[in-house]
């Protein structure tokens, strides 16, 4: 039953990052409601995958506040929005510290592709602005590429979807 759990907490998850991919591009926002959701469903899937206490809980913790420190002088830096933060610092939650340093990977070389897309956009549409990058989507991909690489195979064997 744990396996079915852990495999539909995984697909919240995909689908929360989905949701916030679409809402930083369309409003440039990520919601508390979604980023609360994601860090308070972290403890059910530790208990669904069997994670222990120790090490296992207070690594997750601690690489997600290790996660929030760094993210947390970027934002006040202006160089990573508040949503941005929250949402990465609720995966570090998820996502085994090994997985969360390519998702950090993951998460900057499409963040370059992104800024790439949209600063040419800006330009050729000859906007004055400041330019918004929704890096949300960065993230999002990157999450949803470790859930795919590492995560959902693991679930499919657990419930019998590969042979």
């Amino acid at each position: 039953m744990s396996d079915y759990l852990q495999y539909g907490l995984l697909v919240g998850l995909a689908i929360a990052l989905v949701t916030a991919a679409i809402t930083d591009l369309k409003a440039r926002r990520i919601d508390n409601w979604l980023t609360g959701a994601v860090a308070l469903g972290a403890p059910l899937f530790w208990w669904a995958s069997g994670l222990s206490l120790w090490p296992g809980v207070a690594l997750q913790f601690s690489v997600a506040l290790a996660a929030f420190a760094v993210l947390a002088v970027l934002f006040a830096f202006r160089a990573m929005g508040g949503g941005d933060v929250k949402l990465l610092t609720a995966l570090a939650l998820w996502i085994e510290p090994l997985q969360f340093g390519q998702l950090i990977v993951m998460m900057a070389l499409l963040g370059g592709v992104l800024t790439l897309v949209f600063g040419a956009w800006h330009i050729m549409r000859r906007r004055k602005d400041r330019l918004a990058i929704p890096y949300g989507v960065a993230i999002s991909a990157a999450g949803l590429w470790v859930l795919s690489a590492y995560y959902f195979p693991a679930a499919g064997n657990a419930i019998g979807l590969y042979a």
